[in-house]
C-alpha cells in the first residue's frame, strides 16, 4: 500500500532538490546553498526550511514555522471561499394567459434575482387545450425577453419540453 499523500508545502527533508535559494526568517536573501546545509541553519534558528516556490530554478525556500505557515494558508483559503459568490438558478413559473398585474409582479421578482447575480429559469406551463396555442406561450417569452433586455441576456432560448416551455436568463 502506498504511503499517504502529504498536502501543503514540502519542508526539511521532504525537499527533493540538491540546492535551494534560501531566504531567512527576516525576509533577507541568503543565497543558493545545499539543502542539507540550509536545513541545519534553519534548525539553529529554531525554524523549518519550507519550500515556498518549488517551480523556480533553484527552488526558493524560507526559514518558517511549518505549522504556522499551514495555518495562515488555510485561513487565507477560507477567507477567499467566504467572499466568493455562487450563482444560483431561480425559477419563475408562468401560464400563457397570465394577467398584466401578475406579469408585472413576476418581472419585479426576475429583476431582483438578476440584480443579485442569479440566473433565472422561466417556466411556462401549458394545461389541457392550451397546448394547441403554443404561439401564445412563445409570444409571452418574447415579451419577457424584451423587458429584460437591458439587465439580462438569454442563456437558453425558449424550447418546448413536454407540456412546458423553458427559457434561461443570466445577468449581463
Amino acid at each position: 500500500m502506498a504511503p499517504p499523500v502529504k498536502s501543503g508545502p514540502r519542508f526539511d527533508h521532504l525537499i527533493q532538490s540538491e540546492k535551494v535559494r534560501v531566504i531567512d526568517e527576516n525576509g533577507e536573501n541568503i543565497g543558493v546553498m545545499y539543502t542539507e546545509e540550509a536545513i541545519e541553519q534553519a534548525a539553529e534558528v529554531g525554524m523549518n526550511l519550507v519550500e515556498v516556490s518549488p517551480n523556480a530554478d533553484p527552488p526558493v525556500c524560507k526559514f518558517l514555522d511549518v505549522g504556522k505557515y499551514r495555518y495562515e494558508a488555510q485561513k487565507k483559503a477560507n477567507a477567499a471561499r467566504k467572499t466568493q459568490k455562487t450563482q444560483d438558478i431561480k425559477e419563475i413559473k408562468m401560464r400563457p394567459n397570465i394577467d398584466d398585474h401578475d406579469y408585472d409582479v413576476k418581472m419585479r421578482a426576475m429583476n431582483k434575482f438578476i440584480d443579485n447575480g442569479d440566473k433565472v429559469k422561466v417556466t411556462l406551463r401549458f394545461r389541457g387545450r392550451e397546448m394547441a396555442h403554443q404561439h401564445l406561450g412563445m409570444d409571452l417569452l418574447k415579451r419577457v425577453q424584451e423587458d429584460m433586455a437591458e439587465t439580462a441576456k438569454i442563456e437558453a432560448y425558449p424550447r418546448l419540453e413536454g407540456r412546458q416551455m423553458l427559457m434561461v436568463l443570466s445577468p449581463k
